[in-house]
């Protein structure tokens, strides 16, 4: 893996976002993060954390959980302890999905979009959506663990158009370019 940044403990994804203009469906864009074993890196997740769950080990949380994008600062948080991590786990994928209840909404849809990764004070990764403005949900980034037990961070934005439960399915996978 060719980055800068190895031996990373504890790192928050945020998400931030304008709210839908009056009369439209709310903007919700949601964190997800998707854990996977050492042995199968790019097969099917162990667990996922998004909305309304935690990891079962409690090193993967969502703090912050917007329905709406109101409010300042960063709408959405989650903190991800990859230092806590347990051995078995050597890949954590990190992605951002729109909720499509009433029609198909897309990045280029929604205002002032914005995902940092950061690392204490430490941004790790700084972007917003405008390069997949067509897409449903992206990928921001990705967490390995390499052989000598230290965490390596890969990021960039890839984008995807479809549901967000098609999206948790194959986020991780060498098909969705991660």
């Amino acid at each position: 893996m060719s980055t800068p940044n190895k031996d990373i403990d504890k790192v928050e994804v945020r998400v931030k976002w304008d709210p839908s203009t009056s009369g439209e469906s709310a903007n919700d864009l949601d964190i997800i993060a998707a854990t996977y074993p050492a042995d199968d890196p790019y097969g099917s997740p162990a667990y996922l954390v998004h909305f309304d769950s935690r990891s079962p080990d409690g090193t993967i949380t969502l703090n912050r959980d917007s329905r709406t994008g109101q409010g300042f600062g960063f709408d959405e948080v989650m903190t991800i302890e990859l230092n806590r991590l347990a051995d078995v786990y050597g890949r954590v994928v990190v992605g951002i999905a729109i909720q499509q209840r009433d029609g198909h909404k897309t990045f280029g849809a929604i205002g002032s979009t914005a995902v940092q990764i950061r690392e204490g004070y430490e941004t790790l990764a700084e972007d917003d959506f405008s390069q997949v403005a067509w897409a449903t949900a992206a990928l921001v980034g990705e967490f390995i663990r390499d052989t000598s037990g230290l965490w390596g961070f890969r990021a960039g934005v890839r984008g995807f158009d479809g549901d967000p439960d098609t999206f948790a399915s194959v986020m991780g996978s060498r098909a969705a370019g991660a």
